[in-house]
């Protein structure tokens, strides 16, 4: 079975940088679709970004756009989103996942990572 991992969150003050990152063992990311989901206390998920494969170009909730960014490293099997200007309204759970192609910013997912805990506070 498919499992995602993501790694990089942590709690950070308002204004801070963080870098996640998410990688899949046993699992070629390169030929999928890849992004982020996010939840949040109390909400539902909701989609962050997606990216399609061979497109370094991603998609962005309205919300994160121009301080988010999506990455991937092939080389390392790696996807990354660098979150800079962060605030209050970023705290969540942000999980990573890939699947047969991007709607809008929504990954059509197929695999999941478990999450990473991203806490802006201060």
């Amino acid at each position: 079975q498919v499992q995602l991992e993501e790694s990089g969150g942590g709690l950070v003050q308002p204004g801070g940088s963080l870098r996640l990152s998410c990688t899949a063992p046993g699992f070629i990311l390169e030929y999928y679709a890849v992004g982020w989901f996010r939840q949040a206390p109390g909400k539902e998920r909701e989609g962050v970004s997606c990216m399609n494969p061979n497109d370094d170009r991603a998609d962005y909730v309205g919300s994160v756009q121009g301080r988010f960014t999506v990455s991937r490293d092939n080389a390392k099997n790696t996807i990354y989103l660098q979150m800079n200007d962060l605030g209050p309204e970023d705290t969540g759970v942000y999980y990573c996942a890939a699947g047969f192609g991007c709607s809008y910013y929504y990954v059509q997912s197929e695999y999941w990572g478990r999450g990473t805990q991203v806490t802006v506070w201060g």
